[in-house]
């Protein structure tokens, strides 16, 4: 006679019943948390495997007091002397010292870079300012209105404001991006998402920046004007938020790091 397994199991699912067989709640159990903990952990994979947008404040309804000296070339902004500075620093120190300012380029509310014909009068002299603070990392800018720029007692010494150092010609790869955004009033303000906004803010006046991303070590901004110095927000429209190399010569001003070149020479890298 055939003998008759004796392994078989003899738990099996009833679904009326109130309680599983031990065995087939467990197996339940198991699988339940599985489930769970795979449903926290692809999240958080997703997460650290994205680009990190960093971080970058707009201090939104908050309005400070600046003074220093105003610049209107190549894009409005306001040098304010670090503590410590005084005016018996030469300009060989000043060449080789271009910490000793703080640079803060100056754009309007909303979409727009601030008038240079309406302060150009003050271009060069020491002034006191209201605005809002947006910066990112080392990169600081204020949105405020001419009418909120007003001259003060203090005469600068120009042989004390930073000057211009010639860094050589150099081919840089990068994105063309709308400082503003990008510095803080919106994350990340980068690359195709926020391609219209950045066109609509460069062609507004907003100071067009080359990023450079460095593999080991901290973005690079340079401002992008003309081989001539000036400014080029509407040659560079069609480029904004596209991988694009650029040859010219970059120079320092300062904390500025300024890049030289004629737009038409601007290269899409595929």
């Amino acid at each position: 006679m055939e003998r008759v397994p004796t392994n078989v199991s003899d738990e099996f699912y009833i679904g009326w019943e109130a309680k599983a067989a031990p065995g087939i709640g467990k197996t339940v159990r198991c699988a339940v948390i599985a489930v769970l903990a795979l449903a926290l952990l692809v999240p958080v994979v997703l997460a650290v495997s994205q680009r990190m947008i960093g971080v970058s404040v707009f201090e939104w309804g908050t309005q400070k007091t600046f003074s220093g000296v105003l610049q209107t070339q190549p894009y409005p902004h306001l040098l304010v002397p670090r503590p410590g500075v005084n005016e018996k620093h030469t300009l060989q120190s000043v060449l080789f010292s271009p910490a000793m300012f703080s640079t803060y380029h100056l754009v309007a509310p909303w979409k727009f870079g601030l008038n240079r014909a309406a302060i150009a009068p003050l271009d060069g002299k020491s002034v006191t300012l209201k605005g809002t603070l947006i910066y990112r990392g080392s990169q600081t800018m204020i949105e405020t209105k001419p009418e909120w720029i007003r001259p003060n007692e203090k005469t600068p010494n120009s042989a004390s404001l930073p000057q211009s150092v010639a860094l050589g010609k150099q081919t840089l790869t990068g994105e063309i991006v709308d400082s503003k955004c990008f510095l803080g009033v919106m994350n990340p303000g980068q690359l195709t998402p926020h391609r219209a906004c950045a066109i609509r803010c460069i062609s507004g006046g907003v100071p067009p920046v080359l990023l450079v991303r460095q593999k080991d070590g901290p973005a690079i901004y340079l401002l992008l004007v003309s081989a001539d110095g000036k400014a080029v927000n509407k040659q560079v429209l069609d480029l904004v938020a596209e991988p694009v190399e650029i040859t010219g010569e970059v120079e320092r001003q300062g904390e500025l790091l300024i890049l030289r070149a004629d737009p038409v020479t601007y290269r899409r890298v595929k």
